[in-house]
């Protein structure tokens, strides 16, 4: 193991350094999503969870295209536009609430 970690170390570059900040952005947003759900005591996805969603997964998909990986490539290549349909119709809500209680 410790072997391991010493050639993690001195291959580190730019590509790995981004492939770990996005997926550490990934994991936050269940992070996120579990406290947010822990504090209302029930099930929850707030905003914050689209935002990291997106942030990481665009971020695993320029790691992947860096790295010439086809898997990850396609696994992260149409995500967004989930995250960002999301976003709209959270967006979309809002707007309808507000003109709503403003009534």
């Amino acid at each position: 193991m410790e072997q391991y970690l010493k050639e993690m170390l001195t291959k580190c570059d730019a590509w790995l350094i981004l492939g770990a900040i996005a997926q550490t952005c990934f994991f936050l947003r269940f992070l996120v999503q579990w406290l947010v759900s822990e504090v209302k005591k029930q099930s929850v996805v707030p905003v914050a969870f689209w935002y990291l969603s997106m942030i990481g997964s665009t971020g695993l998909l320029i790691y992947s295209v860096g790295r010439k990986d086809p898997i990850f490539i396609l696994g992260h290549l149409f995500n967004n536009i989930v995250y960002i349909r999301n976003l709209m119709l959270i967006s979309k809500n809002n707007r309808n609430n507000t003109s709503i209680a403003s009534e």
